[in-house]
């Protein structure tokens, strides 16, 4: 999937030479790394070498396509949960701490693209994955971080294959899930939830077999069709009688720490960050101020506040989980609502799977030189076909897979992010007062916050499961 060029010389590799006490410019004192020729060269001198200009995608993506695509990473299941966040933070606590969560997830996401693209220069690579961009940043670093390259890049495939190959499978429980109670209000018979996963085998094989983003976008764009028109009948429902913002909780600083863990894992969608800009057409239009990153990242921000504070206004204390579980069941636009959840969740397996997909192809392409599309088609089937067999064998996984995604997105998303900045930054410096290193040490200790009280939240979860199925009849899933 990722083609990567290298078509720099060899150079050999120099030691750390010397630490400056001091570079006595009006006055200041400031420690600092001297950097390294050869990588100072490669990084500055841009007009040797342009990494955009080298690279080759045979099917780019735009930047609308690219917009689409982030938006439905970032528009998941999760964003149904945000009224019982804002019901944790309370009404006003609430917004400003959805602008502070996804300012943070924004601006780590921001970093991981701008120190790929730094390292792009440095090492004459015109594209490079998330777990590649760990890899070459702790080689090039200092000394005593080289030994750990291998350690970073294969924690971060591992980590992403085990979220994502998770997520599809849990995304096959929560379609045939919603597909379940509809038949089941409407038929007045019990539909086999096991059976409505399997069903889904085929339609999920061929929707993996879209080549590439490119194609894939439509796709994206319909998924995002559907969730728009889901929440726009849920809006509907939430401004119905509302009641004065004095009935509601202003702030709510005991239960804050489970609106982080709640929001952080509604909006993280680090894994998909670096296949999206490697896919682009232009991506130096990735960032910037008014670049894909963060359009997309404003527009979900926005989406989430609205429907958390509405949701929490309109249902109070009474707000279940899932904000779709407050809908009036016996009315057809509610069903409706979880017809088109579900449609918009189907069509959202393809881009998450891709990162699956990439992540097992780019490890065995080069010995499958023969007949490489047969083999990365029937890779595609085995992977889709093992996610299912998994959701049949296993229909409430959702809450392991929460605690598997509260411990691998904290670390992914918030802390890895900020190493690799450290050690990318080591040999040119982190600025006035070494602001970059007070950041990250910010930054460290939300993603161990959130670790800590996701994987506390998961946990719970998993044993609510259980306690609900030793005083009742087992349940097949418990997915809205």
């Amino acid at each position: 999937m990722v083609n990567i060029t290298d078509s720099g010389g060899k150079h050999a590799p120099q030691e750390m030479e010397q630490f400056l006490p001091g570079d006595g410019l009006a006055g200041n004192t400031k420690y600092k790394i001297q950097p390294r020729k050869d990588a100072e060269q490669a990084a500055l001198n841009q007009t040797d070498y342009d990494p955009f200009a080298d690279r080759q995608n045979e099917h780019p993506t735009t930047d609308s396509e690219t917009l689409t695509h982030l938006l439905k990473a970032s528009l998941g299941t999760g964003i149904l949960s945000m009224p019982i966040a804002f019901m944790y933070s309370g009404i006003i606590m609430g917004i400003f701490a959805t602008i502070i969560t996804a300012f943070i997830c924004t601006h780590c996401t921001y970093i991981l693209v701008k120190c790929g693209h730094k390292l792009y220069y440095k090492t004459r690579r015109s594209q490079m994955s998330f777990a590649e961009i760990a890899e070459v940043s702790f080689q090039n670093g200092p000394k005593w971080c080289r030994g750990f390259a291998p350690v970073a890049k294969f924690s971060i495939l591992f980590g992403l294959f085990l979220t994502y190959f998770g997520t599809c499978s849990v995304y096959t429980v929560i379609v045939a899930k919603n597909f379940e109670q509809v038949l089941n209000h409407w038929t007045g018979t019990e539909v086999s939830l096991r059976m409505l996963i399997s069903c889904l085998l085929i339609p999920l094989i061929l929707l993996s077999w879209i080549p590439n983003l490119k194609y894939l976008a439509p796709v994206s764009m319909i998924a995002n069709v559907f969730m728009g028109l889901g929440l726009g009948i849920t809006f509907y429902y939430l401004v119905q009688d509302l009641p004065s913002i004095e009935t509601r909780n202003y702030f709510q600083m005991s239960t804050l720490p489970a609106f982080f863990s709640i929001t952080i894992f509604a909006m993280e969608a680090i894994g998909v960050v670096m296949p999206l800009e490697n896919n682009m057409e232009n991506p130096r239009h990735f960032l910037g101020i008014c670049g894909v990153l963060s359009q997309g990242m404003s527009g979900v921000t926005l989406i989430y506040m609205f429907l958390g504070f509405l949701g929490y206004l309109r249902y109070g204390e009474g707000t279940e989980e899932s904000i779709t579980l407050n809908l009036p069941v016996h009315e057809w636009p509610a069903q409706a609502v979880k017809v088109l959840i579900a449609l918009a969740v189907f069509c959202t397996f393809g881009l998450q799977f891709y990162v699956c997909l990439e992540i097992v192809w780019d490890s065995i392409k080069e010995k499958c030189t023969k007949r490489p599309i047969l083999v990365n088609y029937v890779l595609r089937t085995v992977l889709v076909t093992a996610a299912v067999v998994l959701a049949v064998s296993v229909p409430t996984i959702a809450p392991f897979m929460g605690l598997i995604g509260a411990f691998c997105f904290s670390i992914l998303g918030l802390i890895f992010p900020v190493f690799i900045e450290m050690v990318t930054h080591w040999d040119t410096g982190f600025g006035a007062y070494n602001w970059i290193v007070w950041k990250n040490i910010v930054i460290f200790l939300c993603g161990i916050a959130a670790l800590v009280f996701g994987s506390n939240s998961a946990i719970a979860d998993i044993m609510k499961l259980y306690s609900d199925d030793t005083s009742a009849a087992p349940v097949a899933g418990g997915i809205s």
